[in-house]
């Protein structure tokens, strides 16, 4: 198990790291990835590049951000703490009342020690995000028309770059399973660091053994790096890809869950729940409907790929979610082990399962093969006819495994597994 490690690196080299989806903060972390990984790669999308309905934003940076009181005292310090500043905020210098700067600062009522995760990618706005319990203390300790100096020393460049990370581990085949997970929330340990660490794990694991299948993991910026990769790879992701799993939250030992691809019927969906039954595990399963990452992309009309999402609590299903309070306290290395081998087991169902595919489109000539009677004495297929043939290549479509096959049709493992091996001989299906 090396979960400990990824642990550990995520915790004291990433966490600190100001990650959005584009900047220094988040090229960093990719860097940290590739010392691990070698053979890792770290790639770009140009700001301002059309990705069907989307554009690239801009690449934003920031150095320093504070609020200096009247008596010129720092009170807040985006050096404290990351999430201070509204992602993506524009360079600000400027002096207000402490009515003006109110209009400014956000909190969370409800949760008075947590400061919350507040963003602004595609509107250019600014502002700061502290406690609640800090936020009723100022307006209590000054006075309406006492002056604040609000400093965010931020650039947006507009002919900058989207960073993200992309690891192809070779198959046998090159059908692929895809791995993805997110990049872009800073100072946030389940939401994402824990998949960034989950997947590095799963990484190491399977860059040693020798898999059926090519997996690619992905770390892409949430929402608009998913846009841009599918804008950039559509062909290649509908032509080889035969599974896979958005990697998200998953690093809290309280619950396991999942939400299936949105029909329910991918061989992504069965290995998961597969991999769950095997390690004894009950489990929560998400309606699509209630889709919040990347799986909006993967799965949406015309892409289809056939993708689920693991989590262990589901984003949005934890107290802590988008605040400060979502730290090493709540991600732990039992809890990411938990996680990761879920993940692990449903890689590797899918890796070992085999998926037949007819090798003609519409039906092949049984006739001129001496197929087209019944099949037992002479060719030893268990008394299986024509139709049994046929009724197998309706189902070889890449999608269905010969478990799957043998349910729809009709026929036992033992069964199922002699006529794959008999259309294997007779050069129908690959």
């Amino acid at each position: 198990m090396n979960i400990k490690q990824f642990y550990y690196i995520g915790k004291n080299q990433m966490y600190p790291l100001c990650r959005s989806l584009s900047g220094s903060g988040t090229l960093e972390t990719l860097k940290i990835i590739k010392k691990n990984f070698k053979k890792f790669k770290i790639k770009k999308f140009d700001s301002q590049k059309r990705v069907f309905d989307w554009k690239v934003p801009s690449q934003w940076e920031i150095r320093d951000a504070y609020i200096l009181d009247k008596f010129n005292k720092k009170i807040v310090n985006f050096k404290n703490n990351n999430l201070h500043v509204v992602g993506y905020s524009i360079p600000i210098n400027k002096t207000l009342n402490l009515l003006q700067l109110k209009k400014k600062i956000y909190s969370l009522p409800k949760q008075t020690d947590a400061i919350p995760y507040m963003t602004s990618y595609y509107n250019k706005d600014w502002g700061f995000c502290v406690t609640d319990k800090f936020k009723r203390k100022l307006l209590k300790k000054y006075k309406k028309n006492d002056k604040f100096k609000v400093v965010i020393k931020s650039k947006l460049k507009s002919r900058g770059k989207i960073n993200y990370g992309e690891y192809l581990i070779k198959g046998k085949s090159k059908k692929e399973i895809l791995i993805s997970t997110y990049i872009c929330h800073p100072s946030l340990a389940n939401d994402n660091l824990s998949g960034i660490i989950v997947s590095m794990a799963l990484m190491k694991y399977f860059e040693t053994l020798r898999n059926k299948k090519s997996i690619r993991f992905l770390f892409l910026p949430e929402t608009i790096g998913s846009i841009a990769y599918i804008s950039k790879n559509l062909n290649m992701l509908r032509k080889n890809v035969i599974g896979g799993y958005i990697l998200s939250c998953i690093g809290d030992n309280r619950n396991h869950s999942c939400m299936f691809s949105k029909y329910k019927n991918t061989i992504s969906d069965t290995s998961l729940e597969e991999a769950y039954k095997k390690n004894r595990i009950k489990f929560k399963s998400y309606s699509f409907l209630l889709r919040g990452s990347d799986e909006r992309q993967f799965c949406s009309p015309g892409v289809e790929l056939p993708l689920a999402s693991i989590f262990r609590t589901k984003y949005g299903e934890f107290p802590e979610y988008h605040n400060s309070l979502d730290n090493f306290n709540l991600v732990t290395i039992k809890g990411l082990e938990g996680g990761y081998k879920i993940a692990k087991q449903a890689i590797l169902n899918i890796n070992n399962k085999i998926l037949p595919v007819s090798k003609y489109l519409c039906e092949p000539q049984l006739g001129k093969r001496g197929l087209y009677k019944l099949l037992s004495k002479k060719n030893n297929v268990d008394s299986q006819d024509c139709w049994k043939i046929l009724d197998f290549l309706q189902f070889a479509d890449g999608k269905n495994d010969l478990n799957k096959i043998g349910k729809y049709i009709k026929l036992d493992k033992t069964k199922i597994n002699k006529l794959y091996k008999f259309l294997l001989e007779k050069k129908l299906i690959h």
